[in-house]
């Protein structure tokens, strides 16, 4: 069954002028709405929604655990940009762009396949160099996961999961680069929950 996962940490400004029980009423509308929704599709739904104006949340199976897909960029970018403002990297510093990664399992060569990869572009600079700005940019913006591989490489993916610890995210696992096939077979994967997302995001 697939399994679906519904982050939405923003700022409805047309809450800002109710008061407190209208906006409760008016949150327990949404909430069964949004329920009401997941019930009439297949799969399986998590949702997180914080009102940032004073907090208010709808949780809905906010600690299910899913795959976290390229969700997993965004701990690995908060990384990236903690790091640079530690002065431990510069995001002015050039990265040689290469394709091939380490299996966390054995340690073994593996390459990323460009027809699954939706930021294609990084491909034609294979043997150039990069800034990790421009990875990073790559990583976020076309969702590249070469250069989310080179980018992980480059912060270690044990700080990355350090960083989420000290933010409060408990459950998020970020484990390694995308598509080390080996790691994926022998079940070690990259997942997250809906709030998690939600308290990071």
């Amino acid at each position: 069954m697939r399994k679906y996962v519904v982050i939405l940490s923003i700022l409805i400004l047309g809450f800002q002028n109710t008061s407190a029980q209208e906006k409760t009423m008016t949150l327990d509308l949404l909430k069964n709405q949004i329920v009401k929704k997941f019930k009439s599709a297949k799969g399986e739904f998590a949702l997180a929604f914080k009102e940032l104006s004073d907090g208010s949340e709808i949780l809905i199976n906010e600690k299910e655990v899913f795959h976290a897909a390229s969700t997993m960029k965004t701990p690995v970018m908060i990384e990236a940009f903690k790091q640079a403002n530690q002065g431990k990297i510069s995001l002015k510093d050039s990265i040689l762009v290469e394709n091939k990664f380490r299996s966390i399992v054995d340690g073994s060569f593996y390459s990323m396949d460009i027809g699954r990869d939706s930021g294609d572009e990084l491909y034609e600079y294979l043997g150039k160099m990069r800034t990790i700005r421009q990875l990073i940019y790559s990583m976020i913006t076309v969702s590249s996961n070469l250069a989310t591989n080179i980018v992980i490489e480059i912060v270690d993916a044990n700080n990355v999961m350090n960083t989420m610890r000290d933010l409060g995210a408990m459950d998020i696992e970020v484990l390694r680069g995308v598509e080390d096939m080996l790691a994926f077979d022998r079940g070690l994967n990259n997942t997250t929950t809906a709030y998690d997302l939600m308290l990071i995001f």
